[in-house]
């Protein structure tokens, strides 16, 4: 009996460091291990100061009230830091590809491309991530963090998106517009 206990203690131990090391990194994790790195810009948001116009529809306005916090994680390149560039966006793409996170769409606006993808079911999504790349600019990370999001009615509020209100959300916006430039998606 005491050595069936020591085999299954030591198998459970096995079996825990085993999950620990195929634990894959998620973009949270990441967006906190390089918020503080000179390369990065990092904006935090609260869905109260993503506030859309009035023209906005009443379905984009219900759809914003899903939304909870908008992180924004955004590296420029500049000459010092271009090689840094190439190592930090194809790890975010490795983040991507993980177990964790569906892709919705790939999209390419001018020089950048553009993958978003999510988290959670199909009818009710936690956190959508986009990525948006530019090799002469740099990229941008950004998680939209809600409750039951739903990517219909995301993919719609999007095409409001002109109208929310920027002097409300601050300097925050213009910076992120400033490195990237209006993405626009007409």
């Amino acid at each position: 009996m005491n050595k069936m206990i020591k085999t299954l203690t030591i198998l459970f131990f096995a079996s825990l460091l085993l999950v620990a090391c195929n634990k894959q990194p998620t973009i949270q994790e990441y967006y906190v291990q390089k918020q503080e790195s000179n390369n990065f810009i990092a904006i935090d948001l609260p869905a109260s100061l993503l506030k859309v116009g009035d023209e906005a529809s009443q379905e984009t306005k219900e759809t914003m009230a899903t939304i909870k916090k908008l992180n924004i994680l955004a590296f420029k390149i500049t000459e010092a830091n271009a090689a840094e560039y190439q190592t930090e966006a194809a790890q975010v793409k490795e983040i991507l590809k993980g177990k964790k996170y569906n892709e919705l769409m790939r999209m390419k606006h001018k020089n950048m491309n553009i993958i978003i993808n999510y988290e959670g079911a199909d009818d009710a999504i936690n956190e959508f991530v986009l990525f948006a790349a530019d090799n002469e600019k740099g990229f941008a990370l950004a998680r939209v963090l809600g409750n039951k999001m739903q990517p219909e009615k995301i993919m719609k509020m999007a095409e409001d998106f002109k109208n929310i209100d920027k002097e409300e959300a601050g300097d925050a916006l213009g910076q992120i517009t400033e490195l990237f430039g209006d993405l626009d998606m007409d």
